[in-house]
């Protein structure tokens, strides 16, 4: 075991700080006694910390509480036994129907039907014997269990989801589809190739096995490299501290309208899901309406940066690019765009100057961001007291919360495409990842600081500070409803990581002139709605200043789908509270300290 070394804010060079216009200096930390440097305290922390990589995060005492808590309910529920016995009768009733009128040639319909996102059964060979049987089999075990972890009285409903949730994992295990004698289609490929197939396939899986070993990060393929194939859209960086670059977008209009944009990306990944490939780049076709568009491209945190707060991204990062903004176009508002976590914290420093009298912003828009968690979706089965204490030891350890670490829980959630047809796919059926421009981004993780990931987990997150009216920033507390600009906020309608109703209930807490989307598609693949993009759809509606609060159920029976993309719904209301068009302005400000310091995509995003 080994203690956490101290560690100390790195700070800007002193070449880059004489150039630099008046920044914003970060917050004087005090020395801090913080209770776990007791060595006893410490020795707790560092056995925790220890157990982690061999249960992948989660916390025992979290998988313990709810596998007990179920169990001694369901003991105490012998109506619920009794259904459950009597369901599980029904179950082997339909399997032996089943069964029999195969064995007769005669055709039924599937008793159990896979889930939404389950695409382990498309190959026609599960419509075949014996192999139909297996996959009933398989669904109605699974059926079963699904009924066993339903909420009972008294039961705490984490619990119940937490142990379904297991339940699926440990059932995926043994899926027919995972072996090669009980998928058809490992078979007939490999029938077909000759064995090839296995062969590849183990290339694959020791390639696999000696990357997560070593935690080695696996490059951006040469094809699509980073400024060459992705985030392409020509800019410059304009502003660069330890945290964050600020890149300036080169204007393709010959006006643009006078007030620029500002956008926040998520920390937790890197800013260029919204510069993928050209033709779905969200970032130049903003520039190509009109607009000077700006972007934060956090830096990824190391051991050294894990003092990093929640209020460091807010002033180092939002903050101060916004007085970079006001150095470079100096005299206009600034249209404020955050997506996912850059959009809880964007509402979080709206609300802060409003609260303070700053009137710079002239719009929010927040893309697949929540402002409330108490619906936060399936994220809520990995976090609570005893989770969020067990990550904090896991990153009092080692400084952030890794790649792997978060990456894992959201492949679990969708265990049975994200993990095991992929592992079907590329270790039985030898067929490599096809690298795609969202895959890429997807794989380019990206570290969290251990103190900022626990103000989030635990203030936001677990605590619910934001909505519940108990968020302080600068020991004040901060109110949603005193945003008084105009919003846009989009959801996403399959979107498993800030589900839509989620989303919505932004509504609830603000007063102000509201504008609110729902799109087609999931958190990324919604926001990503490019005019041309076939099979797209989207609702619309709008709440005026000091309306009325609608429920989202009765918010979507009111507002039918409109086909396309909502891009253009946006760019419109964008312009709708905009001024006059006007000539471009400079890239960068070299006579107010703000020189072009490297081309876009900058060096942050690079950072492995």
């Amino acid at each position: 075991m080994t203690r956490r070394p101290n560690r100390t804010r790195s700070k800007a060079s002193p070449e880059k700080a004489s150039h630099l216009p008046a920044v914003i200096p970060p917050d004087p930390q005090p020395a801090r006694t913080e209770p776990d440097q007791h060595r006893h305290a410490a020795l707790d922390r560092g056995v925790m910390a220890s157990i982690a990589p061999m249960t992948a995060g989660l916390s025992p005492h979290a998988m313990i509480d709810a596998w007990a808590d179920w169990a001694m309910h369901l003991m105490r529920a012998p109506g619920r036994q009794l259904e459950l016995a009597e369901r599980a009768g029904t179950n082997w009733l339909k399997l032996a129907r089943f069964a029999m009128s195969g064995m007769l040639g005669q055709t039924q319909e599937k008793p159990f039907l896979p889930g939404p996102h389950d695409t382990r059964w498309l190959h026609e060979g599960w419509d075949r014997k014996p192999y139909a049987l297996w996959q009933q089999g398989f669904l109605g075990v699974q059926d079963w269990w699904h009924a066993a972890t339903a909420p009972l009285p008294g039961l705490r409903r984490q619990n119940a989801e937490r142990a379904g949730f297991m339940i699926r994992q440990m059932l995926d295990t043994v899926s027919p589809a995972n072996f090669p004698l009980g998928n058809p289609e490992i078979i007939e490929k490999t029938i077909k190739s000759g064995g090839r197939n296995l062969l590849e396939g183990a290339a694959h899986f020791i390639d696999d096995a000696f990357h997560v070993l070593a935690q080695e990060h696996r490059p951006v393929p040469d094809e699509f490299a980073l400024g060459k194939r992705l985030a392409t859209t020509p800019g410059a960086v304009v502003f660069r501290n330890d945290l964050m670059e600020l890149i300036q977008y080169s204007p393709t209009t010959e006006t643009v309208r006078a007030e620029p944009v500002l956008i926040v990306p998520a920390w937790i990944m890197k800013y260029y899901i919204l510069d993928l490939s050209p033709e779905n780049s969200f970032i130049r076709w903003l520039v190509s309406q009109g607009y000077t568009v700006f972007c934060i491209s956090w830096c990824n945190p190391t051991a050294e940066q894990a003092d990093l707060s929640l209020e460091d991204y807010r002033r180092q990062g939002i903050m101060q690019a916004l007085s970079v903004i006001n150095s470079i176009v100096p005299g206009q508002k600034v249209h404020a765009n955050g997506y996912c976590l850059g959009g809880t914290l964007l509402a979080i420093a709206a609300a802060t100057m409003a609260r303070d009298g700053d009137d710079r912003l002239a719009s929010v828009t927040l893309l697949a961001a929540q402002v409330d968690f108490a619906e936060a979706g399936e994220l809520l089965l990995f976090l609570d007291e005893s989770q969020v204490a067990f990550l904090e030891d896991m990153m009092w350890s080692q400084g952030y919360l890794d790649r792997p670490q978060m990456s894992g829980a959201f492949a679990a959630i969708r265990s049975e495409d994200l993990i095991w047809s992929r592992a079907v796919r590329r270790y039985w059926l030898g067929e490599p990842d096809l690298p795609t421009d969202i895959g890429v981004w997807v794989n380019d993780t990206t570290r969290m600081p251990a103190r900022m990931h626990s103000e989030y987990l635990r203030g936001i997150f677990l605590e619910n500070r934001i909505s519940a009216g108990r968020f302080a920033v600068e020991g004040k507390v901060i109110a949603l409803k005193d945003i008084d600009v105009p919003m846009f906020v989009v959801g996403t309608e399959t979107d498993h990581i800030a589900p839509w109703k989620s989303v919505y209930k932004t509504a609830l807490f603000t007063d102000c002139d509201l504008t609110f989307v729902l799109t087609k598609g999931g958190h990324n693949g919604g926001i990503l709605s490019e005019p041309g993009h076939r099979g797209r759809h989207y609702r619309i509606g709008h709440r005026p200043a000091g309306g009325h609060y609608m429920g989202p159920d009765a918010w979507l029976e009111l507002h039918d789908p409109k086909p396309g993309s909502w891009w253009p719904e946006w760019a419109a209301w964008l312009d709708a509270h905009s001024g006059e068009m006007v000539p471009p302005p400079e890239t960068g400000a070299a006579g107010v300290g703000l020189p072009v310091l490297a081309q876009a995509p900058g060096s942050y995003v690079l950072q492995s």
